[in-house]
């Protein structure tokens, strides 16, 4: 049985999928323009002035024609910004592109704009509005111009920043920042803290390879409930699983439950955001990395993700002992507080030691993550100190190397 996390979960994803909103509003459209002649025939009052009504067809015509030609534009520059999305930031950050609400919304209006006029001309064509449905036709399309023109004009405006990398930095910034509260709301998902296996606990293997992106610990947690068993989950969201990978250890049974306790575990090719906050971590530093190489040379954009690793890690939980109560005997690990900070720092120790300004960002801001989270100061420390390596053997000058280090 899916537990109703697992469903709000899924139901978010597909929200957020391309084509759900173009077929909801082109649904929408064709309800609309079917039965406005239908819905006129039971109104009671009979409509004889002269507004225009027989000028819809027309209004139509230029509507189907133009919308088109407008849903065709908006396609092109979002693929356009996620092609420069790719190229400048991360290929990480195009699922975050791709789920943008306000490109969805604009193409899924124009696109049933364009269904709603051909329905439309279809009636008007094969005579399925009388003079009440023309009526109701033209105050429909009224109002699907003053939705379209509102929407164009906010689509123009989105689209100054839609794919740049301002915009990008901030959208994997939010995403990771998301995944990270979520992490420190209940870093073990739902379950209990790891505990060290017990001799008798049996591995049960993936079946397939590919990214963990979500368990339903609501799911391992009734069934161990119900069948007095304990499991021990071995791969957490972000973890790549094979065929010779243990997905969880079970203590109790045999393999009678195996496949129904694998049910919960979600494998996809690609990492996802929602609960995996270590890939937010990774996309930013990606980001850095790349604008800190020598075809790119862009330390600016180094110095932005390092103030948004710095909004982000301010979230990280401390290694804190959880209050078990009556929680089922589910054991979720969580990701160590070094693997958090390595993974948005490493590339920017790396690559942006023989920068100064860059350099010099990076031990300002490990030293405030150290000083607002005690808890990581031993990462933060080792991490300052592969930098002030990396400064000696990469940057020019020997004025440079001593402004730098004088930071540290």
């Amino acid at each position: 049985m899916i537990s109703q996390a697992r469903v709000v979960w899924l139901v978010r994803r597909v929200a957020r999928k391309i084509w759900f909103r173009a077929a909801l509003i082109s649904a929408a459209s064709v309800i609309v323009a079917a039965f406005a002649g239908i819905v006129a025939r039971a109104v009671p009052y009979h409509f004889t002035g002269d507004i225009g009504q027989d000028a819809v067809g027309t209004v139509l015509e230029i509507i189907a024609s133009s919308m088109l030609a407008v849903t065709t534009f908006s396609l092109t520059a979002m693929v356009s910004a996620y092609s420069s999305a790719t190229q400048l930031a991360t290929p990480r950050a195009t699922q975050l592109l791709i789920s943008d609400r306000m490109s969805q919304n604009a193409l899924s209006t124009f696109l049933g704009a364009f269904i709603f006029a051909i329905v439309g001309i279809i009636g008007l064509q094969t005579r399925l509005y009388g003079g009440q449905g023309r009526v109701l036709l033209l105050i429909a399309t009224v109002f699907l111009v003053a939705l379209v023109v509102v929407t164009l004009l906010r689509w123009i405006a989105h689209l100054a920043a839609f794919g740049r990398m301002s915009d990008v930095i901030d959208r994997v910034e939010d995403a990771a920042r998301s995944a990270m509260l979520v992490f420190a709301k209940d870093p073990h998902g739902g379950g209990r803290p790891a505990e060290p296996l017990p001799a008798d606990a049996r591995p049960v293997l993936s079946e397939t390879i590919g990214y963990v992106t979500h368990i339903d610990v609501g799911h391992l947690s009734s069934w161990s409930q119900r069948h007095g068993i304990a499991v021990h989950v071995a791969a957490i969201p972000g973890t790549l699983v094979h065929k010779g990978r243990a997905l969880f250890h079970v203590v109790g049974s045999d393999n009678q439950y195996d496949r129904e306790l694998a049910g919960a575990f979600t494998i996809e090719r690609h990492r996802d955001f929602d609960h995996d906050p270590r890939l937010g971590l990774v996309a930013l530093g990606e980001i850095a990395g790349r604008a800190l190489a020598p075809a790119t040379n862009d330390p600016g954009t180094a110095i932005e993700v390092l103030n948004a690793l710095l909004r982000t890690l301010s979230e990280l939980p401390a290694d804190a002992a959880k209050t078990i109560g009556d929680l089922p005997p589910v054991y979720v690990p969580r990701p160590s507080i070094e693997e958090l900070v390595r993974a948005g720092f490493a590339p920017i120790v790396r690559e942006g030691a023989g920068e100064e300004e860059v350099a010099i960002r990076t031990f300002k801001v490990l030293a405030a993550l150290g000083d607002a989270l005690p808890h990581a100061r031993e990462i933060t420390q080792a991490l300052a100190s592969e930098l002030q390596d990396n400064v000696e053997c990469a940057m020019r000058g020997k004025a440079a190397i001593a402004r730098t280090l004088a930071i540290h």
